[in-house]
């Protein structure tokens, strides 16, 4: 076994590469490769691609995708603390090493490997791989975001720092239609989301449901257009341009998909998701204008439409809400994994993430108590 670290995700052929991927969306080939030869994932943005490679005599044995960076923008697992403690110390905290999708804070593996091999020696390798770069080249720091369990419990195992964090997810416990799922919510919080559907309805606004091959140039242009707005309306610029849309588009095909809400058949605002083979992911959203209730309907309810409709089990529809309670969406912890190289700074950060656990776990608990409907229990991301 040897290793090998990759400038680019198109040093390994997409097939092999996808044949470790495990169907899910943000580590396909084609739309890690689309980040990169778009230049949104590349050195200039901070995100310089050193994808982590392990090879056997079958060829492609393991691999983690690994990214040197140079800030901790668009990682949502914020460590600027970190930073600010390592620069008091004399510490350079940049730059670093980063396991995770550029930009895309959604659950999954990190640590790839062959399905004829067994995987728990190979999960070790990697992180042992990272770690000797690390001290090699005398960078501060590695971390592992947005962890599926099999990941946790290898970087746990191999002495990293554990830390959890709460985003809101969907589940499909067999839901026959929107009706059905509205069914398990209070009175009042059933009235209240059927009122949101309505107003969007009111407006004059309905909604197509394009797949990536379905989507013409135009709409493409749109659709990243409502984007890049929702980005400038907050002061920053947006991460992702125009070229990674119609790109990542025409690679996924049906992995890729957009709900285009359209008023007197004009677009007026868009929400992009992806899709594996059980789970859907809320990304991107925009409108041109401020109309009730929309982004409720087109980044929650469309997408849980669809999700009934097509059988997935589950809905991530991505970063920050307790918004998101009132409509059906659930507690549920993320994970991530940090080794430190300095001892002391390391063991000052080990002890803040023992004082957030508990603060988390709580909130957690409290957020559940106030879903619309009781189902009871803290859920883990779908793996």
């Amino acid at each position: 076994m040897h290793s090998r670290l990759l400038t680019r995700v198109s040093d390994i052929p997409a097939a092999e590469w996808n044949a470790l991927a495990l169907g899910h969306p943000f580590l396909r080939h084609e739309f890690l490769a689309a980040m990169e030869d778009t230049g949104c994932a590349s050195a200039r943005t901070g995100w310089k691609p050193r994808h982590l490679a392990l090879f056997d005599q079958g060829g492609l044995a393991a691999l983690a995708p690994l990214y040197e960076k140079i800030h901790s923008w668009g990682e949502f697992v914020f460590d600027f603390s970190w930073a600010r403690a390592a620069e008091q110390r004399g510490l350079a905290y940049y730059p670093k090493l980063v396991c995770a999708v550029p930009f895309t804070p959604a659950s999954g593996p990190r640590l790839l490997c062959r399905a004829d091999l067994p995987a728990a020696p190979l999960r070790a390798q990697l992180l042992r791989c990272i770690r000797e770069r690390l001290e090699a080249e005398q960078l501060s720091s590695a971390h592992l975001l947005f962890m599926d369990e099999a990941a946790r419990a290898a970087s746990g195992q191999d002495g990293w720092l554990l830390r959890r964090d709460c985003h809101f997810q969907w589940h499909n416990r067999g839901y026959r239609d929107f009706d059905d799922f509205l069914a398990g919510f209070s009175a009042e919080k059933r009235k209240k989301a059927r009122r949101e559907r309505r107003r969007v309805l009111e407006q004059g606004i309905e909604f197509r449901t394009l797949h990536g091959h379905e989507l013409t140039d135009a709409e493409l242009e749109r659709v990243h257009t409502f984007h890049a707005l929702t980005f400038v309306r907050h002061g920053h610029t947006p991460y992702l341009n125009h070229a990674f849309f119609a790109r990542a588009a025409r690679a996924l095909g049906t992995a890729f998909m957009v709900k285009l809400a359209l008023h007197r058949a004009e677009p007026v605002a868009a929400a992009v998701f992806f899709r594996s083979d059980d789970t859907l992911y809320g990304r991107y959203w925009g409108a041109e204008s401020d109309y009730h209730s929309l982004h409720f309907e087109a980044c929650y309810y469309q997408g849980i439409d669809y999700c009934i409709e097509h059988g997935l089990r589950h809905f991530e529809p991505g970063t920050q809400g307790e918004h998101k309670l009132a409509r059906g969406f659930e507690p549920a912890l993320t994970w991530s994994a940090h080794w430190i190289a300095d001892l002391p700074l390391r063991r000052a950060i080990g002890a803040y993430l023992s004082r957030e656990a508990d603060a988390i776990d709580a909130y957690a608990v409290e957020a559940d108590a106030h879903a619309p409907f009781r189902k009871g229990g803290i859920t883990q991301p779908p793996q």
